[in-house]
């Protein structure tokens, strides 16, 4: 009448036909095969006495009282035992009603909701609506999160291909569906459903991913502005690279009136973290030099009474990423993961070389913690400059964010190399001192000013209006605006300049430099 059957996970179910001729199931989880046995001989005797419509034996009645509560539900759903009468005061309910009560009571942003609303899919698909939450214990968590380590698919409305090469769920993602688990079953012991957590000791892992962390440098910055076909998409890269804001929250609610020329600041409002309340909703970010250019032909182009810097990021349901990665594409990169996140993670990488992490969080809407975790990056730029190491025709960093690599006078008097494109030939020749460790400037007679190459932060801070109001020469200020836009050779061709006192005729195929 019954058959015992053994499930490829190692758990074990008891199938029979009911009376109404349906054919049922009543799993046992991970039992030994003895007490799977004993369990099936019982419900050979309950099947038995519905067909012959006789009353339980006193031993098969006393063998019901002592069924543990999750097993005796589950006799209950197959119709071979009656509700108890704790049961029949208690509501049941199931997986399906937890999760829908879970998602309507979030006050949460749309994109929270729906990575919530991924989490909730893998739950329902593993356990099933129906499941009553009761029955969910500790050791299926764990199983749970096998599994969906192991799914090569989504679940739910998700069956696109993952960015995984072997189209499974990365750990930080893991990670976070396992921490909206044990929120989901924590609002159940909150509400009074649950009197434990079963997802309480599910260890959820590390939700930050280092191998989709990609820094985009200003060389691929300025080739990607190029690129753009106008304006608008120039500000969005901008803003994203040179300020990190939030790409489209922050980036579609930025105005005109929050673009402070004079000052050189913007005011950026974050739906993000305004719900932290206190100093959380707005901040304020400097404006670097390069940003300044950017933002100043936007606002020319822009159309009269426009009061968004960025109008199409505003729009719900705007597509900016496909559009985004075919602009980079017809720059020459190769489009790079989290495409306007590791923007926002490149800015603060180089800010954070310059000012304090304080500071820089600050500036980027998030603590110091978060940024280390999520946001800095390792270069290999950091492991040159520690190892006294220059690559050739390698472009410092930051010139155009703001964040050029500081260094102090000491660390500068140590190291006393730094190394250039050119022969060690035509380094001799320009005035360059030649040794074993690479060349350096000449340097300045006593009770002369040092010439050093400066970043954008540094040279940024030159406006119009302080050059007008400090008095410098015309040149002298087209020069310093100039600066964070000129390669690695021009700079050094002006240095070579200024030092030797000798005009130097530009390199075959060298850039030139417009004298707006």
């Amino acid at each position: 009448m019954a058959s015992l059957s053994n499930d490829s996970n190692g758990t074990r179910r008891i199938q029979f036909i009911g009376p109404d001729g349906s054919r049922r199931a009543v799993r046992l989880g991970r039992v030994p095969a003895k007490t799977a046995e004993a369990v099936l001989r019982r419900v050979e005797q309950i099947i038995a006495c519905r067909i012959a419509g006789t009353a339980e034996s006193p031993d098969l009645a006393a063998w019901l009282a002592s069924v543990p509560a999750p097993l005796y539900r589950r006799l209950v759903r197959v119709g071979l035992a009656a509700l108890r009468a704790e049961d029949v005061a208690a509501e049941v309910v199931t997986l399906d009603q937890l999760c829908a009560a879970f998602k309507a009571r979030a006050a949460v942003k749309p994109g929270t909701a729906a990575t919530y609303a991924q989490a909730v899919d893998s739950l329902l698909a593993f356990y099933g609506p129906g499941k009553p939450i009761t029955e969910i214990e500790p050791g299926s968590a764990d199983e749970w999160r096998v599994a969906i380590a192991a799914a090569r698919q989504g679940e739910g409305k998700r069956k696109k291909a993952r960015t995984t090469a072997d189209n499974r769920l990365a750990p930080a993602t893991i990670a976070k569906r396992v921490h909206i688990a044990k929120q989901v079953f924590g609002k159940a012991v909150s509400w009074g459903w649950l009197t434990k957590n079963p997802f309480a000791a599910l260890r959820a892992g590390s939700q930050a991913n280092p191998a989709r962390a990609a820094y985009v440098g200003p060389e691929t910055l300025e080739a990607v502005l190029s690129a753009c076909p106008g304006a608008e998409w120039r500000s969005l890269f901008a803003v994203c690279r040179l300020a990190g804001l939030r790409c489209p929250s922050e980036v579609g609610g930025l105005t005109w009136g929050d673009v402070d020329w004079e000052n050189g600041r913007l005011t950026v409002r974050s739906p993000k973290t305004e719900h932290h309340g206190g100093g959380h909703a707005v901040r304020l970010v400097p404006m670097v030099p390069r940003l300044r250019e950017v933002l100043a032909d936007a606002f020319d182009a822009a159309d009269d009474g426009e009061s968004l810097v960025v109008p199409m990021a505003a729009r719900v349901g705007a597509n900016l990423r496909t559009t985004a990665e075919k602009i980079i594409v017809r720059a020459g990169a190769e489009p790079w993961p989290r495409l306007f996140q590791n923007l926002r993670a490149s800015c603060e990488t180089d800010w954070v070389q310059k000012y304090p992490a304080h500071v820089c969080a600050k500036w980027l809407g998030h603590s110091p913690t978060i940024a280390a975790q999520h946001y800095l990056q390792v270069r290999d730029a950091h492991f040159r400059d520690a190892a006294g190491v220059a690559a050739e025709g390698v472009e410092k960093s930051g010139a155009e964010s703001g964040a050029a690599t500081g260094r102090n006078g000491s660390q500068g008097a140590e190291s006393g190399a730094r190394k250039t494109p050119f022969s060690p030939e035509t380094r001799e020749k320009r005035g360059f001192k030649v040794g074993s460790t690479g060349s350096e400037l000449p340097r300045s007679s006593p009770g002369k000013t040092t010439i050093e190459e400066r970043g954008g932060a540094e040279s940024g801070a030159h406006r119009p209006e302080a050059e007008a109001a400090g008095g410098l020469d015309p040149a002298l200020a087209l020069v310093l605006r100039r600066w964070p836009t000129l390669a690695a050779e021009q700079r050094l061709a002006v240095l070579e300049i200024i030092a030797t006192g000798v005009a130097l005729e530009p390199e075959p195929g060298a850039p030139r430099v417009a004298s707006r």
